[in-house]
């Protein structure tokens, strides 16, 4: 036998992911802080996508990971009938004093995005704004907003893109605290290609457009102080890190944030591009 011929080494397989600790840590992140400081500057978002729909006064309308209810208020202003369902009780409860201030009608319900509570076809019209993409099982997310929405229903999303702000600041963290191993990035729902692995099957018709929402704060700093402190992500991943970590950890999204600025007058205006797409189901 040839020494220089040796038996090939076995190549080690990575573990799947352990989706429901994942889960786990990802609704003690997004309890963290307090969504609804950043979720209400959004709310352009939810009426955008409520208009690419068509949505129709009557029809019924769940938002999946409602957060604090931007879209599912901009369904319910459109007099639909509309239901908002997230992980997060304490977001459940902001969108309910929303919805009482505006004098709107909304069901809320405590759910997982991955195990909707309601029936098949219970929907004519499913939504997520920045929302169902966090979900760490993509493929069953997908499967359960297909399946609460009727035959002939429309589902919309929106959703950060890879390239754009948003996108590359879960980069920039991704650098200081790597997520766990074998999840998809979440900013691949910002992409028509996985738009289509994961409902091309089962759309009549996908329609997509690239827009974008301008983060307005006073500076560049002044949207990590406000980010750091309420948006759970990014509050959970400077609390794993040292103090040096930390500082280091700021000064990459300072740049980021400065590299993305296009206010020439000391404030910050970063446009951050997203990903609307309108699924018409088969």
């Amino acid at each position: 036998m040839n020494p220089a011929i040796t038996a090939r080494e076995p190549i080690p397989q990575i573990p799947p992911p352990d989706f429901a600790a994942i889960k786990a840590k990802q609704q003690a992140t997004w309890s963290s802080g307090d969504y609804s400081v950043v979720g209400t500057t959004l709310q352009i978002v939810g009426e955008t996508l409520c208009e690419a729909l068509d949505l129709r006064a009557g029809e019924r309308v769940l938002d999946v990971a409602c957060g604090n209810g931007n879209a599912a208020l901009a369904a319910a202003r459109r007099f639909g009938l509309v239901t908002g369902v997230d992980y997060v009780p304490a977001l459940l409860a902001r969108a309910g004093a929303r919805a009482a201030v505006d004098g709107m009608p909304l069901e809320l319900r405590e759910g997982d995005a991955e195990a909707l509570p309601f029936a098949d076809g219970a929907f004519d019209v499913v939504l997520s704004t920045f929302g169902v993409m966090f979900a760490p099982d993509q493929e069953r997310a997908a499967r359960e907003l297909l399946r609460v929405c009727r035959h002939g229903g429309r589902i919309g999303l929106a959703s950060w893109t890879p390239e754009g702000f948003v996108g590359q600041m879960f980069k920039v963290i991704g650098g200081h605290v790597p997520p766990p191993a074998g999840l998809r990035g979440p900013p691949q729902w910002g992409t028509e290609e996985r738009l289509g692995e994961l409902f091309g099957l089962e759309a009549r018709e996908l329609r997509v457009q690239r827009r974008e929402f301008a983060f307005r704060y006073r500076s560049a700093a002044h949207w990590l102080e406000v980010f750091r402190a309420w948006y759970g992500p990014m509050l959970r991943a400077f609390g794993a890190l040292t103090p040096e970590r930390q500082e280091a950890l700021a000064a990459d999204l300072t740049a980021l944030a400065e590299r993305f600025n296009v206010a020439r007058d000391g404030t910050l205006v970063a446009p951050g591009a997203y990903l609307e797409a309108v699924i018409v189901r088969v």
